[in-house]
Order: structure tokens, then C-alpha cells, then sequence
């Protein structure tokens, strides 16, 4: 298998992977789930301007991943 052939599967899976978490955030929405931002989430309202940044949700977003992302390797190597 060449360089190609390899990102063509990683690029497969990672389309994949954003459709289901594309329906996943469609169900949410329409079963009324929104997101509220977290406790250390920056957000500036003015008259006609709205800053968002979500380092608290970053952060734990990240945690997350890396968790799931260590128990899989784990799982692969055995």
C-alpha cells in the first residue's frame, strides 16, 4: 500500500467519523439539548457583536479524546 492509498482510508474514516457526529448534533438539537458554555468559556456580548472562546470546552474536549484515543491504542496493541 503507498502514501496514497493510506490517506485515502484516513481521509474515508475521518469523513465518516463527522457524519455521525453531524447526525449526533442534528438529534440534540432537535431534542432540545443546546450547549451552554462552560465555567472558564470567554464570551463578550456587545450591541451587534458576540465573542465566543471556548477554552474550558477546548480543554475538556481534548481531555476526552485523548482519553478514548489511549484506550484504543491500548486496545490495538493487544
Amino acid at each position: 500500500m503507498n502514501g496514497l492509498d493510506a490517506l485515502g482510508k484516513l481521509l474515508i474514516g475521518v469523513g465518516a467519523l463527522l457524519i455521525v457526529a453531524g447526525a449526533i448534533a442534528l438529534a440534540l438539537s432537535k431534542w432540545g439539548v443546546g450547549w451552554k458554555p462552560l465555567p472558564g468559556d470567554i464570551v463578550v456580548r456587545r450591541d451587534n457583536f458576540t465573542f465566543y472562546a471556548p477554552i474550558a470546552t477546548s480543554l475538556l474536549i481534548s481531555l476526552v479524546l485523548s482519553a478514548v484515543l489511549t484506550l484504543l491504542a491500548w486496545l490495538w496493541r493487544r
